[in-house]
């Protein structure tokens, strides 16, 4: 089925740095010309680049929490302003550049350069679009927010290797006070707007919130809570006396019982008060022009102009499809009954779950290692670019696995100080079946988001913001796409592997119908949750958070399917026109050699590329 596309794309004004060395502040020329011009002299690649460097520098030095992310320390006490005035500044910001783009003689570009200007055109728009709906987008909700992205910054991000290090972090405990100060206001102006999340998912943010202040110092208890606990293991580390060890653990205690508490008090009193405020219903169809602020959404997540009935009618279609492929499956097991049948039958059996102890979640993540490393062989065959990132198996920590998906992945430092990381939530092993193991792995892991992640990264003559842009139906359609490319690849022995792949290519169908079930629709969070647990043979508690986290996202997670239809549709075409011609590693290179781009612009990508093989 062919994808409809649009040229939409995303400049990431909160981008990350360069790589080399990590300077302890940021370059002293802090201001960005408006003019395109450079010195005289200058070719206009040269003026294009130098350009793109300036306006990536200025957005590296907006973001504090980016910067860090890339493993640069030059605001390494602060968090990012996320107040109206910087919002506004942005805007004008991204028109000015708008005006000033238009300044660069296109003719005297390379077909790469002029992909670049493009892009960035693009992205500036599509920016200033989603503008008009600022404060429809949630900037709270269950899934993925402030109050928990805190503490799983400071632990996964900011690496204590100093004393400044670790004065940075008490630092930022002090300005946790004044970030979700910040937050709370932008929460007022949605409250103004009529703009609320679902009243369930309150609770869920005040539970995660309370975690974050459990234990020691916020409370006599003898157990430590998430960050005191982490401040003290990265400076047991520190090759300092005890006198400064003792000092700093002071002064983090401190900061953590004076201003992280009392910010946290005050977030879960604002989110107790908008619950009450809150409309009846989930989707967005219950919010001041909630439809069109769907179609953005889905707009945004696609790159197609795709409407919500037509991607409702995709998942319906996909639906039908994937159940007669897991038929073939059934028979293939000797399995005798309905599709429904088996699906109880793959939900309920204890052979296809671990248990719920140390040791059961552990051989999760020993045998999810051990597949990502069996793949790592394969890659070459199938693959001329490689990563160079390593990448590492974690579990979801304690206090966000509740309220966290079933697995992701956060993407490697640009300068090599932290690794690629594929996060599985281990909660509930009854959401984890082993059955579902592998397509996760390769998904999250190798070939998929570790692939396209780093190797954007690392891509050489492409600007730096290019390497960063966010297109969900590429990146996400991308890891969806190496689920079914792993089968292709020879993996997937065990046919109840094989349906595991099924199902999860299943669930991304579900979405298609789900997502806009919920929002235009109007399907209450309950019928979504049973129509899952109907079409799939997933875990009812899988089917609960993973349509809470549709509710919280607006159409992103339609992004999937559309993605992944997209690129195979272009491989099929490529395969079928070149015949004998078609290279693995050719299509895979030209699929990732440009970093994420629109859909529209992969098809001109890779049309491009089949036309030079012939």
């Amino acid at each position: 089925m062919s994808i409809k596309t649009i040229a939409y794309s995303s400049l990431a004004l909160l981008v990350a740095a360069t790589t080399a060395c990590t300077p302890a502040s940021p370059p002293q020329n802090t201001t960005v010309s408006a003019e395109a011009d450079g010195p005289a002299g200058q070719t206009e690649s040269q003026r294009l680049q130098a350009f793109f460097e300036r306006t990536f520098d200025e957005d590296l030095k907006r973001s504090p929490t980016f910067q860090s992310r890339l493993g640069k320390k030059w605001d390494y006490d602060k968090w990012d302003d996320v107040s109206e005035t910087q919002m506004d500044s942005r805007v004008a910001i991204l028109k000015n550049r708008l005006e000033t783009i238009e300044h660069f003689d296109t003719a005297k570009l390379s077909k790469q350069e002029q992909l670049s200007l493009r892009l960035f055109k693009l992205g500036i728009e599509r920016d200033l679009a989603n503008d008009k709906f600022r404060h429809h987008k949630y900037i709270v909700h269950q899934f993925r927010a402030a109050h928990t992205q805190i503490p799983s910054f400071l632990i996964n991000i900011h690496k204590i290797n100093s004393k400044d290090d670790a004065k940075a972090y008490i630092s930022r405990l002090d300005n946790v006070r004044t970030y979700l100060g910040q937050v709370i206001g932008q929460m007022k102006l949605r409250e103004e707007a009529g703009v609320f999340p679902p009243a369930w998912a309150y609770d869920q943010m005040i539970k995660a919130s309370k975690n974050v202040i459990s234990g020691a110092p916020f409370d006599t208890s003898d157990t430590p809570s998430t960050l005191w606990k982490d401040f003290q293991n990265k400076v047991s580390q520190l090759t300092i006396d005890e006198a400064e060890k003792n000092t700093l653990l002071g002064e983090a205690k401190a900061a953590l019982v004076t201003s992280v508490m009392p910010a946290y008090e005050n977030f879960i009193d604002a989110l107790a008060h908008q619950k009450t405020l809150s409309p009846e219903g989930d989707g967005v169809w219950r919010l001041p022009d909630g439809e069109a602020w769907y179609q953005n959404r889905l707009a945004w997540f696609t790159t197609t102009d795709l409407t919500a009935d037509e991607v409702h009618q995709l998942g319906l279609d996909n639906v039908e499809r994937i159940h007669n492929d897991m038929r073939k499956i059934m028979k293939r097991v000797g399995f005798e009954g309905s599709l429904q049948d088996f699906f109880t039958f793959m939900r309920e059996d204890p052979q296809f779950y671990l248990p719920a102890t140390p040791e059961g979640r552990q051989a999760y993540l020993d045998t999810a290692k051990q597949r990502i490393d069996e793949m790592r062989e394969a890659l070459p065959d199938y693959f001329g670019i490689l990563p160079s990132a390593p990448m590492i198996v974690k579990r979801v920590e304690a206090f966000r696995e509740q309220s966290a998906g079933k697995a992701f992945y956060q993407s490697p430092a640009q300068d090599g100080s932290r690794p690629g990381i594929y996060y599985a939530n281990l909660y509930d092993m009854n959401a984890m079946p082993t059955y579902q193991l592998e397509a996760l792995a390769y998904h999250e892991g190798i070939p998929g988001h570790h692939m396209q992640r780093a190797i954007a990264q690392e891509l050489d003559g492409i600007p730096q913001f290019q390497k960063f842009l966010s297109f969900t139906a590429y990146t996400e359609g991308w890891g969806l796409y190496t689920e079914e490319l792993a089968k292709d690849m020879g993996f997937y022995s065990d046919p109840y592997a094989d349906f595991g792949r099924l199902a999860m290519e299943l669930w991304r169908a579900c979405r298609l119908v789900v997502d806009t079930g919920i929002h235009v629709k109007k399907w209450s969070r309950e019928e979504a949750v049973d129509y899952l647990v109907a079409q799939t043979p997933n875990a009812k508690y899988d089917a609960q958070k993973a349509i809470e986290r549709y509710i919280a996202m607006p159409g992103q997670a339609t992004a999937y399917m559309i993605g992944k239809l997209k690129i195979m549709e272009l491989r099929n075409k490529a395969m079928e026109e070149l015949g004998d011609k078609f290279s693995w590693q050719g299509f895979h290179d030209q699929v990732l050699k440009y970093g994420p781009v629109p859909l529209s612009i992969l098809e001109e990508n890779v049309n491009q590329w089949i036309a030079e093989q012939k």
